[in-house]
């Protein structure tokens, strides 16, 4: 198992993994808008400062992806400071590797590049009918700071300094 950060030539089969991941894990966003992040990619995270995304390769096969990139406050609820902040995005580790360890391996090598880099805060989301996702992050040292009160969503949102 390889974890290493995405360079461009590997752009195209990280959107094909991401994307498939994404339409598997949430099949009510078929069919909307591709997220900016997505849209974006090579700028938001090989070129801009702020972002970085690392993907987990297995006999040549990306099985797992995380990134980062700066938190926009789009959640006028949540207090974060004044502090450098970054939001964690798109972990997705393919069936056949998860519970294997590898989700807390991508999460804490990406960390550690977010602690070189001066992060102070990371901050998540995440959803409570994603099976063990909540635990997950918790186990990882993030505590819950808000739940919002949308039936369908309920929007958890975690933070865990650096």
């Amino acid at each position: 198992m390889v974890i290493n950060p995405v360079e461009q030539q590997d752009v195209p089969a990280v959107l094909d993994f991401v994307l498939r991941a994404r339409s598997d894990i949430f099949p009510m966003l078929e069919g909307a808008d591709l997220p900016a992040d997505l849209a974006n990619f090579a700028q938001v995270y090989l070129e801009d400062e702020g972002g970085h995304f690392l993907i987990a390769r297995c006999d040549g096969q990306i099985v797992a992806a995380i990134g980062y990139l700066p938190y926009d406050k789009r959640f006028g609820q949540l207090d974060l400071g004044q502090r450098r902040v970054v939001e964690i995005v798109r972990l997705f580790v393919i069936p056949a590797f998860r519970r294997s360890g590898l989700a807390t391996r991508i999460f804490l090598a990406l960390k550690a590049h977010a602690m070189e880099q001066g992060v102070e805060v990371l901050y998540l989301h995440t959803h409570p009918f994603l099976p063990g996702a909540v635990g997950f992050w918790q186990r990882q040292g993030f505590e819950v700071i808000d739940v919002e009160d949308d039936p369908v969503w309920r929007t958890t949102h975690m933070a865990c300094g650096v």
